[in-house]
């Protein structure tokens, strides 16, 4: 995989951290705003990047790329991953894939025209972990409840306590809780259920309509789950599955799941097949080998669940009567 980097923020940091373990990863290019050039620069020394640009296009017209991993600002994914695209380049988008359904069915069919390979870098999904979960599921017997919260006091929340709103609490950028955080939780209930029959969100308001918190309500057939996310206030992440036969307990959250335990009539094992202690190590091998090996089937599955997630999202905000959905519009 030759990769060009889009982004020079935190997320792209924890990328190219990961990627100086994959050697078979090679780092063609970085792109910035002209404003971030130096930053750029910067990680292009340190990562031993080979080219910097400050124009998009031409880095997808002339980068010796054939993939790019995309890490801006939410409000901006649909947009960059359409021209990669289209430049026949395999893309590689930070979560949330984009801000509605609508954006994300564009993107998946374009790439099926385009015969490129499209993910969404969620790593939860790809951790041995996730699938060890899934195989265990029916040991729990009839699935209850589910209880899911990721809350993290944002480094930004005591500027919008003072009426300064940064892109990540900022509705027009599509920051807030439900894009961000709780976005671990959601896609994680629906990685597992598929889509629910009904959704209602339950989110704290700020000063400018964006959700500081909240907890979205999915009712399936015979059980429900509860996702919460905040990022005004913190809590102790965790995931729980219950079952009429035993329950599914992640101490760490559906945003790391770094080890779980399973409990089956009172007997509780702890379970951890994880191979690599870097949070994106599993998500980039996945990828990489997806694209050598051909996989298109399971990108394709990936991708399902990815435009579900976002129906999900698309009516939880739906169900608020005012705030982000107007502020977004």
């Amino acid at each position: 995989m030759k990769l060009a980097i889009i982004g020079t923020g935190m997320i792209v940091g924890c990328a190219l951290e990961c990627l100086e373990q994959i050697p078979s990863i090679e780092r063609k290019a970085i792109y910035a705003r002209p404003h971030s050039k130096d930053k750029a620069q910067d990680l292009a020394q340190k990562y031993a990047i080979q080219e910097v640009y400050t124009d998009y296009d031409q880095l997808l017209a002339h980068a010796d790329c054939d993939t790019v991993y995309i890490g801006l600002i939410n409000k901006v994914h649909y947009e960059y991953a359409k021209k990669a695209l289209l430049a026949n380049k395999h893309v590689i988008l930070e979560k949330p894939f984009c801000v509605n359904a609508q954006e994300a069915k564009e993107l998946i069919d374009l790439a099926q025209e385009k015969k490129r390979y499209l993910f969404e870098a969620f790593r939860p999904l790809h951790t041995p972990n996730f699938l060890s979960i899934k195989e265990d599921l029916p040991k729990l017997g009839p699935i209850k409840c589910i209880q899911c919260n990721y809350s993290q006091y944002s480094s930004r929340y005591n500027a919008y306590k003072e009426k300064k709103a940064l892109p990540a609490l900022d509705p027009k950028l599509y920051g807030g809780s439900l894009y961000d955080i709780n976005i671990y939780n959601v896609t994680f209930v629906v990685a597992l259920f598929g889509l629910p029959k009904h959704v209602k969100y339950y989110a704290n308001l700020g000063f400018n309509g964006v959700d500081t918190s909240g907890t979205v309500f999915m009712e399936y057939d015979h059980f429900y789950a509860l996702c919460t996310g905040a990022k005004d206030s913190d809590s102790p992440g965790h995931a729980l599955i219950q079952g009429e036969d035993g329950y599914i307990s992640i101490d760490d959250g559906a945003n790391l799941i770094g080890s779980y335990h399973l409990c089956i009539h009172k007997e509780s094992t702890h379970i951890n097949k994880n191979l690599y202690s870097d949070w994106m190590m599993h998500e980039f091998k996945d990828f990489e080998e997806m694209i050598e090996k051909q996989e298109y089937q399971k990108m394709r599955d990936y991708l399902k669940i990815t435009y579900e997630t976002m129906q999900v999202v698309d009516q939880a905000i739906a169900s608020i009567p005012y705030g982000i959905e107007k502020a977004n519009h």
